[in-house]
Parts: C-alpha cells; structure tokens; sequence
C-alpha cells in the first residue's frame, strides 16, 4: 500500500549516521515537523542535527491528504468556550501565519501548491454552524456561512474559510530538506540526559525536540493519557466529478474531499487505533453510489494524534525536563500545525518570546472528559488477558483484520503482521510466536 504521494513525487535519501556527533539541538523525528524545525534552525544559525530512524516523512506525513488550512473542524466556538477569545485568537493567528509561511515558501517549490477555500460542513446541525460563524465574527475572520455545496449529498450548512491551500507534500519536502543536516536510518535508542545513543555511536546535544509523532519518553509529560491515536482512509479516485475547494465533515466520522490533478481523493471510514471501523470499504461503498463510473487509482490509511482539548502540544515537554522540547498532538491537521511547531520552537530555541507559547503549552491542564477515556481505555486493556502484549505499555494487541496488523488500542502502536514496528509509540519490533505471524 502506498499513498498517491509515494508514487508521484522524488524522494531524497541521506546517510545514516556512524560513530559520535555533537551539536547545540538535536531534533528526533524526520517527518514535516521535524523537518522544517531543522530548515528555520538552519536559518536561525542555530546548530542541529536530525535523526530519522527509516526514512524522512516515512511515517505519517507520507499518508496526508496535505491540506494547508487553519479551520481546524468546526473549532473556533469550542476554543472560546474553553479558553477564551484571545487564546483563541491567537490559535487562528498561529496557523495564519502557517498558511503564509507556505505561501512564501512554495512559491519557489515545484510541489502542486494551489490555493483552493477551504469549507467544513454539517449534514445534521445548522446550530453549529451558526454558532462557529458567530465565534468567527467575533475573531473578525472573514469567514462566510454556505447552504448548499456541490458535493453529492445535502448539508444543513457549512463554513467557509478563503484562500486556503492545497499541496504535494512529498514533492515540498524534496526540495525543503536540501542541504540539511539529516540521518536516516539512525534510530534514537536512550537518551541519557540529553544524550541520545544510537546504534553506532553518540549524539552529545545541549537540547532535544523530540518530533516522533507520538513521544517516546513515558516518564515525563504524560502523552500516554493524553492522547489517543486514530486511523483515517483514503482512495484517489479517477473519473469522479471534480470538487473545486477542500471538504470536511464536522462529524467525527464524517468524509472530506479534495481533488489533486484529475483525481477526487475521498477520506473517511475513520476509527480509533485498535478499534473496528468503516475502513476503504465505506470509502468505496460511497463511491460506487454516488461515482458509479469512477475508478480507484490509490488507497492509503493515516494515523493522528489526539488530544484532549482539540489544540496540539508544543514546547517544553514537561515542567520537569529542561532543555527537553516536543511537538505532537496536530489531531489530524499536520500540515499547517508542523509549520506552527517548527515556527514556536525554534523560537523559544533561538531565546525568542512567543505569544504562542502558553497557547500549545503542553503542561497546561489536563482536567478534560477526554482524560477519563483514555485513562478507562488503558486499564481496561492492561488486564485484557490475552496475547500478543504491546511492547510499550503491555496493551493486549488487536489484530487488524483489513490492513493485517496488530494495533494497540490504548496508545496506537501498530505491527505489521512479521511483528515489524510501523507506528510508535513503541520503540521495537513485537516478538510474535510462529502461531500469531500465520494469523488469517
């Protein structure tokens, strides 16, 4: 399986890294944050290195539906009421300031950037989409409220944000990461203060930005409650009417739409990490209905990190650990929130005051509903009896029957059917009996 991405744009490869190295940050973590954390470090003048343990953008930034937008769902009437309008505020200035950022930057990238309005709507509740226009009225944006949409179903309404943005991200990041300081295939086994072991050396670092989608690090910051992880779908589509903008679904398992060249690519089927869920069959069971005469090209799957309040967490990992920085938790919208990430932390690396920070504080409160499901989640499979045990935590695994890998689902780790690590937070391979890898 890969993702329109792979198959479309060149890929660059970098050295892996032998013996000891030393530099002023370390970043870990070689996906779209890690990334351009490196690229604004370069521009800083502040020394780096990147480790990536495969390859760059190999995890999830490669499955993206790569949409550059800062309507994040139907989130600006949420942020008020929990943190007010002027976090609020400053959450939209943030990915403002992102989806610029990329303007500026992919004007001289070949990468299929386009500007397409971005809309988010709601097949059940016109009472949402009222209230987000009003909390939108009150950020002064210049959103604009929709009846209707030419998309094959009704809606009760929607919201539309202007002059959004749409890319290849893979093509982005061959050009972005020239020159770089970046070794692949050098994973980060301990880190010792803020010194991280490799397999063949050292990497004496006077700060870490840990960028690895999920934190490693268990014993500081508490990620393993703070978030769960979730599993999307997509199937680029030939032949199907074209859709002149990027779609959402408020709902949580609502679809999007958006279209790259002369293909519609549809994401949904959407459930949580080691849950069961509609998977690439709701995606083509829609498709048969309303595109009778389209044919599938490609079909991908993603993973997100969730949190517990909709707003991701960057900056200092913990209260407890200095010099030790992280970037994790974009539920679902990678894109513009890697661009945030990278912009707040190589300030505060750079000795720069944000108005950002307190914003993505990832110390900020955990008292969510959310905490309570994650944490009940957790127990009730720790003392699930049954085999394979996730190396992490020791979750019982779940097997996956329609991509054909063990998932975790408390914390979203995933093995591939060998027992190979594909998603984190689990660090190695899972040690499977002879039985176990010939499941059906």
């Amino acid at each position: 399986m890969e993702s329109l991405w792979e198959k479309t744009a060149s890929q660059r490869s970098f050295d892996r890294l032998e013996g000891d190295a030393s530099c002023d940050v370390l970043i870990i973590g070689g996906g779209l944050a890690g990334i351009l954390c490196a690229y604004m470090l370069k521009e800083a003048g502040i020394d780096y290195i990147l480790v990536e343990a495969d390859k760059i953008c190999s995890g999830v930034t490669k499955n993206t539906t790569a949409k550059i937008t800062s309507q994040h769902g139907l989130i600006y009437d949420k942020l008020i009421r929990k943190f007010g309008v002027k976090k609020a505020g400053l959450y939209l200035r943030a990915n403002e300031e992102a989806l610029q950022r990329y303007r500026e930057l992919c004007k001289n990238i070949d990468c299929n950037f386009e500007e397409k309005d971005n809309i988010v709507y709601s097949t059940g509740s016109r009472t949402k989409i009222d209230k987000e226009i009003a909390a939108l009225k009150v950020l002064v944006y210049p959103a604009e409220k929709l009846g209707s949409l030419e998309l094959p179903f009704p809606v009760a309404g929607a919201v539309k944000f202007p002059r959004q943005a749409q890319f290849n991200p893979l093509e982005f990041v061959s050009v972005i990461s020239r020159g770089l300081r970046i070794y692949e295939q050098t994973p980060v086994r301990e880190l010792i203060g803020t010194t991280a072991v490799t397999e063949r050396g050292k990497i004496f670092a006077k700060r870490i930005v840990v960028a690895t989608h999920f934190p490693f690090l268990n014993k500081h910051g508490l990620y393993f409650i703070k978030m769960y992880q979730h599993r999307s779908y997509v199937i680029a589509l030939e032949g199907a009417p074209q859709v002149n903008g990027m779609y959402v679904d408020e709902a949580p398992k609502g679809m999007s739409f958006r279209t790259y060249e002369n293909l519609l690519l549809v994401g949904g089927g959407d459930h949580r990490t080691g849950k069961t869920g509609g998977g690439w069959q709701e995606l083509r069971d829609f498709a048969a209905k309303h595109f009778p005469g389209a044919v599938e090209k490609h079909h991908w799957a993603t993973q997100d990190c969730i949190t517990l309040d909709e707003v991701p967490y960057i900056g200092r990992y913990s209260k407890n650990t200095a010099n030790l920085y992280v970037a994790t938790g974009f539920n679902k919208w990678g894109m513009t929130t890697s661009m945030v990430a990278a912009t707040l932390l190589c300030d505060m690396l750079a000795g720069k005051t944000s108005p950002y920070e307190e914003v993505f504080d990832p110390s900020r409160s955990i008292l969510r509903p959310q905490l309570a499901l994650n944490a009940a989640s957790a127990v009730i499979n720790i003392l699930t009896p049954t085999l394979p045990r996730c190396p992490h935590m020791g979750c019982a695994l779940k097997w996956n029957p329609v991509e054909r890998t063990w998932d975790c689902p408390c914390h979203g780790s995933r093995f591939a059917g060998d027992g190979k690590l594909i998603d984190n937070p689990a660090t190695g391979d899972l040690k499977l009996s002879a039985r176990q890898k010939e499941r059906d």
